[in-house]
């Protein structure tokens, strides 16, 4: 029997009849199988105009209707509506209006088919709210209360809870101007859109010791909860722990989502322009572009971030924008060429001033001056100039690109000198997906018209994989898998603000 039983699986192994029969029977023949992508192939295969300036900043996409929901500020406030069955080939269909609810709407976000749509009311210092559409109907389903100026909205991966990161931005800082509190809304949406707002308040005695970290609190007269301004939410893959990035603060804060409760602050230090590798182009006036070291200081101040997971550890990514404040009551934008410096730290001052050399780039006023005199002893810039990875646990800096990102876009001839005072390259968005076994990252260059596509799936060692050139100023970047994708290839989507433009992006 068991001699028997040998010949017989003998024959089931190697006899092709046979395995073209299991083939068929499991129905994955051969042919069916996915075919492995590479992110080196990604190229732009369609393009959609939905207005000019403000017409598409934030895009969302739902894979059940396999429509792209598109935020549109430019004239009426409202939500386009793109048929993406055909992602080569999108159609604008209709458009969802808003203006009912409040000044504008700032961002979008779906999942298991429902849409939220982030909203500011007018006044912006009031709270303003989220609602929720079906995403097949385009009917309003629930309306919830958020915090003032809710700036971004996202959904944890399980589709279990919304969150709003509420900036809470001031009206100024004179005598009967509104600062409110910046916050956390969120709504779980599975239990009736039950909603918590957390604040910072139980942070207050910390922000010396913040401070010392390179966390900023430096509103006049703002207490800490006041200050900090909530950007941008990512969640992690198993839907428990969120990371919110307080751009002007120049740091991150952590959430456990089990207990509705804000653990830490994050800060995230500053960057050292003297050194070789961190070189940037500082002045846009020296008729030139040259990455040189500078006894300057970068701010990280990340905009966008996102989480992803390698070997069970939560790591986030993000796109080191930089942002000033300007109100009235405050205005820390600053030349260097129109500080008085200490001579003792920078002995060649009159030459540094020069606006082919240091003079023209654009510090704040709100840090540097170590000791209360009319004098700096240190400068601070704006933004990081590039991409940075941290650890999720303890905030640390596990990598950053240093100069590579304008390194490499200096090399494709797509720099633009105007912007060497200011921010460089200036990134701004960020994605994360999957191709297969590798984790790859999209990070949008707001200023260079332009997307970076890294490698990260060891976040240690990112590899640069290509540029894509996008519209002018992309803001959103959306990723869609390529099992969610209406052609099951991975797609990337990425909404311009300055020209309207979406563009879809595919191996």
């Amino acid at each position: 029997m068991k001699k028997t039983l040998f010949f017989l699986i003998s024959a089931l192994l190697f006899s092709t009849s046979c395995k073209e029969l299991i083939e068929e029977i499991l129905d994955q023949p051969k042919d069916d199988k996915p075919k492995k992508e590479s992110p080196s192939t990604f190229k732009e295969v369609a393009s959609i105009t939905l207005g000019g300036e403000g017409a598409a900043e934030i895009s969302a996409f739902d894979k059940e209707s396999k429509r792209l929901f598109v935020v549109n500020n430019d004239g009426d406030s409202r939500i386009d509506v793109v048929d993406l069955e055909d992602p080569e080939n999108p159609l604008y269909t209709s458009s969802i209006s808003i203006v009912e609810y409040g000044a504008g709407v700032n961002s979008v976000a779906v999942s298991h088919g429902l849409l939220a749509a982030a909203i500011e009311v007018d006044p912006t210092e009031d709270d303003g709210i989220i609602v929720f559409y079906d995403t097949h109907t385009l009917t309003k389903i629930a309306e919830v209360a958020a915090g003032a100026l809710p700036d971004m909205v996202t959904f944890s991966p399980d589709g279990q809870y919304a969150l709003s990161a509420n900036e809470g931005e001031p009206s100024g800082y004179e005598e009967g101007d509104i600062d409110p509190i910046g916050s956390i809304t969120i709504i779980e949406v599975k239990k009736r859109f039950t909603a918590k707002t957390l604040d910072f308040t139980a942070f207050e005695g910390m922000k010396n010791a913040l401070a010392t970290q390179g966390f900023r609190v430096f509103g006049p007269g703002a207490s800490l909860s006041q200050d900090v301004e909530p950007e941008y939410i990512t969640v992690s893959e198993n839907s428990k722990t969120a990371w919110v990035a307080l751009q002007e603060n120049n740091g991150l804060a952590r959430i456990d989502l089990t207990s509705k409760t804000i653990t830490d602050i994050l800060p995230l230090g500053n960057k050292d322009y003297s050194l070789i590798e961190n070189a940037i182009d500082a002045s846009d006036e020296d008729d030139k572009i040259k990455l040189n070291s500078w006894p300057v200081l970068g701010m990280y101040q990340p905009d966008a971030i996102a989480a992803f997971t390698v070997g069970g550890l939560s790591y986030i990514i993000s796109a080191n924008e930089g942002d000033a404040r300007e109100y009235d009551g405050l205005e820390e934008e600053v030349r260097v060429k129109d500080l008085k410096l200490d001579p003792a730290i920078f002995p060649e001052v009159a030459a540094l001033q020069e606006d082919d050399r240091l003079g023209r780039l654009q510090i704040t006023n709100t840090l540097g001056n170590t000791d209360d005199d009319d004098e700096y002893e240190a400068l601070y810039a704006f933004g990081g100039r590039s991409f940075s990875i941290w650890d999720g646990l303890s905030g640390q800096m596990i990598y950053d690109s240093g100069n590579e990102v304008e390194k490499l876009i200096i090399e494709a001839g797509l720099y633009d000198d105007g912007r060497s005072d200011a921010k460089g390259v200036e990134p701004e968005g960020v994605a994360v997906g999957k191709m297969g076994k590798r984790i790859i990252a999209f990070i949008g260059l707001e200023r260079v018209d332009a997307v970076m596509v890294y490698d990260i799936t060891n976040p240690y060692q990112p590899q640069f994989v290509k540029i894509l050139e996008s519209g002018d100023a992309p803001e959103g970047l959306v990723f869609v898998p390529a099992e969610d994708s209406p052609n099951e290839k991975s797609l990337l989507i990425v909404s311009s603000e300055d020209d309207g433009q979406v563009k879809i992006y595919q191996p």
